[in-house]
């Protein structure tokens, strides 16, 4: 069953925060994810909300956590930490 890496970010640096947003697209491929929504234009109907929302499809729900666990991720998730405000889930498709 699909599962799905949903991310709302508020970019603090936007300059430095490419060095991390440029390379997840290929991370992710390596465990079958695809972007469905990256950072588009967005309008917030409840709630406070970020700037910024992120939704990566996965085979299921081991694959998106392998893509989160992989040395390559955690290797560039410092930088993402450093110069951004950010919840992330991963969620089981139905």
């Amino acid at each position: 069953m699909a599962a799905y890496v949903i991310a709302q970010v508020d970019v603090t640096d936007p300059e430095a925060y490419v060095a991390y947003s440029s390379k997840t697209v290929e991370i992710a491929a390596q465990f079958g994810g695809k972007f469905l929504a990256k950072g588009g234009p967005a309008e917030q109907i409840e709630g406070a909300g970020r700037a910024r929302n992120v939704i990566v499809e996965f085979p299921d729900v081991a694959s998106a956590k392998a893509f989160y666990n992989a040395p390559e991720y955690q290797a560039i998730l410092p930088i993402a930490l450093a110069h951004s405000q950010r919840e992330l889930v991963i969620v089981e498709g139905v």
